[in-house]
């Protein structure tokens, strides 16, 4: 497995993306990133997609909570203000965020699915799928009979296998200084980090490209 940051042997650029599956701002930046990346795609222009994994709160329980509660907890009396202005910049952004819904869950398996996935060429259809599932369909992504059905959902074949590797590749994440998400080094060079604009992915393509 590569380092984070390294540029592609290919010659191909090459985007890191590192994010969680439950964090809010990471699935806002996914969703700029999957279009200016589809636009690029369709202008010819050749790309690798590497996803790494971050886990915001590593202890977070597998039985799963109302993400809703998790927040009262952390937020108090300010929860509800700031869900509705999420919710708002998701609306911007195409994605719905039903936080009533949602439920805070570990997201260990989900990254390891996500590995899993790339493994086959569906790295970026599984993101998709995972934050979708987390934010949007309310459903635990800690429990594997859960993410079986979104590998199906996705055409991934489905194993067991990883669990080490992910764990090698969490630690490696973190000690390369990476303490919040989402980060996107576009070919071992520009990082990108927290809100990036699609325009400000765009550069850093430009870039590469001339």
């Amino acid at each position: 497995m590569s380092q984070p940051g390294t540029r592609s042997d290919s010659g191909t650029p090459r985007l890191e993306f590192v994010l969680d599956i439950a964090c809010v701002w990471s699935y806002l930046g996914y969703a700029r990133f999957a279009r200016v990346v589809a636009e690029h795609r369709r202008s010819g222009g050749p790309l690798e997609v590497v996803f790494r994994p971050f886990q915001v709160v590593p202890h977070a329980p597998e039985a799963g909570e109302s993400l809703f509660d998790r927040h009262k907890r952390d937020f108090g009396a300010d929860a509800e203000r700031k869900e509705e202005y999420l919710a708002a910049l998701g609306r911007q952004e195409g994605i719905e965020f039903d936080f009533g819904r949602a439920v805070f869950a570990n997201t260990f398996e989900g990254h390891r699915l996500v590995a899993l996935a790339s493994g086959q060429g569906l790295g970026e259809t599984m993101v998709e799928r995972l934050f979708r599932a987390y934010f949007t369909d309310g459903v635990n992504v800690a429990d594997r009979e859960t993410l079986r059905s979104l590998a199906a959902d996705v055409g991934v074949v489905w194993n067991d296998s990883g669990a080490e590797e992910l764990s090698t590749e969490l630690a490696r994440v973190r000690e390369s200084g990476i303490d919040s998400v989402p980060t996107l080094t576009v070919n071992g060079g520009r990082v990108l980090t927290g809100t990036w604009s699609e325009n400000d992915l765009r550069s850093a393509l430009e870039a590469v490209r001339s």
